[in-house]
């Protein structure tokens, strides 16, 4: 079950590590390139550490303020644990995957099975040869060595496997090297590795994140510095193809920067006190608005490259549930919220002192193309058909606003003005008669979405339509404590998808916004417990079967839940 899968990352690519401790899921060399270990969709290959003996309890836990991974075997001889992790900061040409097994009472024998297969499966091994104490050999154009699993051998369909003995405290390091290039030099140091990684994530995280949450905080921003390509873009999630409802033809291909992702990434890391991710950010961005102005894509690869075409592989069985897509539709749409969501991004970066000269410009453009195309329909934050979308509009008035703060007077009353000129129209065409914002102009249904605009400012905090919104939504949308997006026809909630946790989030930080600590805490703990062993969350949430739906992780789910706990830990704060 998804619940109960591990992330491993670096910046560069990321794994999902299952309760067997089988690697199921690695992209090599990067975060869009086809995985050496697809399993996790049915192909072939995986990477396993586990124990020799079948009868087990697995568990583990994150080690504090990264992503090392610790997985604990309890059996029916002893227990077993294995440390796991990406050598953080990862090198974009070759990834080095660390494994410290460790018998902690009594001897132990573990399992080994190493079975890489690129692109997606249908590349096998070759020139497999034992080179010292290590393995070598070619796999698709990649080049892998294996090292500390000298007790390993082949077999005929190509794998290494073979069988750890460890004495009672004894523990061993197997390292998986894997790169577009020949491993000449000698194998590292495992220890060297180990030292790297601690010290890269120590020197990666905030001092302190605080309030009650502390722990899933830092582990959010530790989530999202992991899903982050060093001075590149940050991938939705690690995944592709899983689906958010069985067999309803909603899987998609998330390993792309989405611009909306990006920015709530950027503002949420900023909040937490330290600024790599909202420079990372908004170096991305700002490459990519002056790069395609108005013509802006939703999406990219995270080198900035168009996110390719969607197609099938129809060779795989793909999660139950799901065929295997990849590539993503949405490269081509047009989606006017996400220049309101650059400008709150490049305005916060502007607030912290931190907004070059080339973001400036790209502040400019974006509020150039919020002027040009503000009257047109969209696809809005749920990728949907284009319409007139209220949220659409609102989400630029609120990062027009965020940009006259910070802008010269007379470009800050210029852009001022406009955001009086959409929101004027958004009022006159895009608010219920009851007094609440309506989905769309032409759709008088309440829409989740819209408790972002009162949280980023399009209007006053005060203003009545924000309040009538949010109790509107809470009346239609809510379920046990979990908020879906919209209600997409007469069949209960449920349904048709599960809860979006970002709307959860924002349920906690419109309640905080709107004076009800009580409410914000009571939204915020119970989407904070939406989540598996190892603390991921998914975009959706199975209500009724408390399982997680969709890709893993999803990024922006993270980036709310950590402005959320920030936020509310500011309102703990309070005299």
């Amino acid at each position: 079950m998804l619940r109960e899968y591990a992330l491993l990352a670096d910046g560069h690519r990321g794994a999902l590590l299952g309760p067997e401790g089988n690697v199921a899921w690695l992209c090599a060399p990067g975060w869009a390139d086809p995985p050496i270990f697809s399993n996790l969709l049915g192909g072939p290959g995986d990477y396993t550490v586990t124990p020799a003996n079948p009868r087990f309890v697995w568990g583990g836990h994150y080690e504090a303020r990264s992503l090392i991974w610790v997985s604990r075997w309890v059996t029916t001889d002893g227990i077993v644990e294995s440390r796991e992790a990406l050598v953080f900061p990862g090198d974009a040409r070759r990834l080095v995957l660390v494994r410290r097994i460790h018998a902690l009472d009594r001897d132990a024998a573990v399992r080994v099975r190493l079975d890489p297969r690129a692109d997606f499966g249908r590349a096998t091994v070759s020139e497999l040869r034992r080179t010292g104490g290590a393995w070598t050999a070619r796999v698709g154009g990649l080049h892998l060595r294996h090292t500390g699993g000298e007790v390993l051998r082949p077999t005929e369909a190509g794998t290494l496997e073979g069988e750890l003995h460890l004495p009672a405290g004894d523990r061993h390091d197997l390292v998986l090297e894997v790169s577009t290039g020949p491993l000449d030099e000698p194998p590292p140091d495992p220890d060297t590795l180990w030292r790297i990684t601690e010290d890269g994530w120590a020197s990666a995280m905030p001092s302190t994140v605080g309030g009650s949450a502390r722990r899933d905080a830092a582990f959010a921003y530790a989530v999202l510095r992991g899903l982050t390509r060093p001075g590149g873009g940050m991938v939705a999630a690690v995944s592709t193809s899983l689906p958010e409802r069985a067999h309803a033809g909603r899987n998609y291909d998330y390993r792309y920067a989405w611009i909306r992702d990006q920015s709530f990434a950027g503002v949420a890391g900023a909040l937490a006190g330290r600024y790599d991710l909202l420079d990372e950010a908004v170096a991305f961005l700002t490459d990519r608005v002056l790069a395609d102005g108005d013509r802006l894509a939703p999406a990219y690869t995270v080198t900035g490259a168009p996110v390719p075409q969607q197609a099938e592989l129809e060779f795989l069985p793909g999660y139950p549930g799901a065929p295997v897509r990849v590539g993503n539709w949405v490269r081509d749409q047009f989606q006017l919220d996400v220049f309101g969501e650059i400008l709150q991004l490049l305005a916060a970066a502007a607030r912290h002192d931190r907004l070059a000269d080339d973001s400036w410009r790209a502040m400019q453009v974006a509020a150039r193309a919020i002027e040009e195309r503000w009257r047109e329909p969209d696809a809005g934050i749920w990728e949907l058909p284009a319409r007139q979308w209220t949220q659409s509009k609102l989400a630029c008035v609120a990062g027009l606003r965020a940009a006259a703060r910070t802008a010269p007077p007379g470009v800050a009353g210029r852009w001022a003005a406009l955001a009086d000129t959409i929101l004027a129209d958004a009022a006159l065409r895009g608010r219920h008669p009851s007094g609440r914002w309506q989905r769309a102009y032409d759709d008088e249904r309440v829409d989740a979405a819209l408790l972002l605009p009162g949280i980023r400012g399009a209007v006053p905090p005060d203003d009545p339509r924000t309040e009538a919104t949010r109790r509107a939504v809470l009346a239609e949308l809510e379920q046990d404590g979990y908020l879906y997006r919209f209600r997409p026809d007469r069949r209960p909630l449920g349904d048709a998808e599960g809860a979006f946790l970002l709307c959860g989030f924002a349920a906690a930080l419109a309640a905080w916004q709107a004076g009800d600590v009580v409410a914000a805490n009571r939204w915020f703990e119970r989407n904070r417990a939406a989540c598996g062993p190892p603390g991921l969350y998914t975009e959706e949430y199975d209500v009724h079967q408390r399982q997680l739906r969709g890709n893993l992780p999803q990024a922006f789910v993270h980036a709310l839940m950590l402005e959320a706990a920030v936020t509310l830990h500011q309102a703990d704060l309070r005299p």
